[in-house]
């Protein structure tokens, strides 16, 4: 039964965890920025294509956003309920702090079955978005940009000087363009006192309106010989177009990124893991077979001829077998024997070192499936685990707002975060099993909440500033009497 007591817990909660959350997403996400904000400016980046990378970018940070949000939000919550003593009050009453947890324990197993979903669902769509747009966005040209007094080269075979541009940003003034489509330099040079930029209505070409200038052109003597000539051509005003198809962006087919393994699902993954255990499971009959044409003795419906010319030649009958095999041949074929061996070993070594790449390759992908894996579920249960940790911990600083809360929450995430990358790269390089490394943080921190949870329940003052007070005090009137 659901009672009122319950009830005030919950709304103590939902608010704080609600703000921390998104004030936690949006610090995430404005780091992402910072991070790649040199590739993505000067890209000429629309509003609508801005919103969807902030879209994608922050659905695939909820995961390191739930559970900082959660811990903060726990510490806050029972904070403010010790700094007013509303838990001294409810204690008072007979109930317990477990019991008082209760609701919001309960309400956590929810988040997390949700947190599930989401990371099961959501954010391998999520990630195929995103990754897909930042490569396309990272990999396409600047905006082109005219600047007075400079050369432009951002137009393919084109090199584009314009020594002043007024005001209405069309105008430009004393204009040079060399063309170097013929792929002979400098061959075909523009040269106008003025014009107009203007654009096509759908942005896919650029058309120079130039007035008042030359055209100069060289061609080649078609009899042969090296020298050139050249054609100048006045003009009272002529367009030039430049394409600008290149300049925008270029999507890329999405189907491309899907077999990365931040694109699947659980059943996905569990597909890919089975597929590389019967792979394993093949992995000695495909080497068999692929050295069973190199390895006579392994083939059995065909013998090498020249063993069979061994075999029938005649050989001295000796009662022991004594020296090596090649003593044995006779002196007209040890050559071509001795040729076949080594051929025959060379592609075997090579046959094996081809299985053996592969097999590399197809366990460094088992060992990132399987990863993938368990960080579904770890994030679940870290929003629990974090939940065990900070309530009782808000219970016992007894301090609400963002300042000594603020510190708690981080530190703790912190080491949560250090701990869970350092298991994940233990299982990277499978020093431990992959299972191991990313449960490593969850069952190291699961202790420290147990021993919160008991010291909460003992009303300990470990983390109260009175009692450290009274502790300065009392040292340091021992000192003062000494003296």
């Amino acid at each position: 039964m659901i009672k009122k007591l319950d009830i005030l817990i919950l709304k103590s909660f939902i608010g704080p965890f609600i703000v921390t959350f998104f004030v936690t997403l949006f610090v995430l996400v404005m780091q992402f920025f910072w991070l790649y904000m040199d590739e993505l400016l000067g890209k000429g980046l629309g509003a609508w294509m801005i919103i969807q990378l902030l879209f994608y970018m922050s659905t695939t940070m909820v995961p390191m956003a739930l559970p900082l949000g959660i811990v903060l939000a726990s510490i806050m919550t029972f904070g403010n309920l010790g700094e007013s003593f509303e838990l001294v009050a409810i204690k008072s009453a007979g109930i317990s702090l477990l019991r008082f947890m209760r609701s919001l324990f309960f309400f956590m197993i929810v988040i997390g079955c949700l947190a599930f979903v989401f990371s099961n669902n959501v954010i391998p769509y999520a990630n195929l978005k995103a990754l897909s747009l930042l490569y396309d966005l990272r990999n396409s040209k600047p905006a082109f940009d005219i600047k007075e007094g400079q050369f432009n080269s951002d137009i393919e075979d084109f090199s584009i000087h314009v020594g002043h541009k007024d005001r209405d940003g069309k105008t430009i003034r004393d204009v040079i363009v060399y063309d170097h489509t013929s792929g002979y330099g400098n061959d075909k040079v523009i040269i106008a006192k003025e014009g107009e930029m203007i654009p096509s209505p759908d942005n896919q070409f650029l058309v120079f309106r130039l007035k008042d200038g030359w055209r100069y052109e060289e061609y080649s003597n078609k009899n042969g010989s090296q020298t050139k000539e050249q054609v100048r051509m006045y003009f009272k005003q002529w367009d030039k177009v430049f394409d600008l198809s290149s300049f925008k962006l270029q999507r890329t087919n999405q189907d491309l990124f899907k077999n990365a393994y931040q694109m699947m699902n659980v059943k996905q993954l569990n597909h890919e893991i089975d597929s590389h255990k019967r792979f394993l499971d093949r992995l000695p009959q495909k080497v068999y077979h692929h050295l069973r044409p190199y390895v006579t003795v392994l083939d059995t419906a065909q013998r090498d001829s020249l063993l069979e010319l061994i075999s029938n030649a005649s050989v001295p009958q000796q009662t022991s077998f004594k020296g090596g095999f090649i003593d044995y041949v006779p002196d007209s074929l040890r050559q071509k024997v001795v040729q076949l061996a080594v051929s025959q070993v060379r592609s075997s070594k090579q046959m094996v070192n081809i299985s053996v790449s592969e097999a590399y390759i197809k366990n460094n992908k088992f060992v990132t499936w399987n990863i993938e894996l368990h960080r579904k579920f770890t994030l679940s249960f870290a929003c629990v685990l974090l939940f065990l940790i900070g309530a009782p911990l808000g219970a016992i600083i007894r301090k609400g707002g963002m300042g000594m809360p603020l510190l708690f929450a981080i530190g703790f995430f912190v080491v949560f975060h250090i701990m869970s990358i350092v298991g994940e790269k233990l299982a990277r390089s499978e020093a431990v099993e992959e299972w191991v490394g990313m449960w490593m943080a969850t069952v190291m921190l699961l202790p420290i909440s147990f021993i919160l949870i008991q010291q909460a329940r003992n009303d300990s003052q470990v983390f109260n500033k009175e009692l450290y007070i009274r502790i300065w005090k009392a040292v340091s009137g021992v000192f003062k009497k000494s003296k």
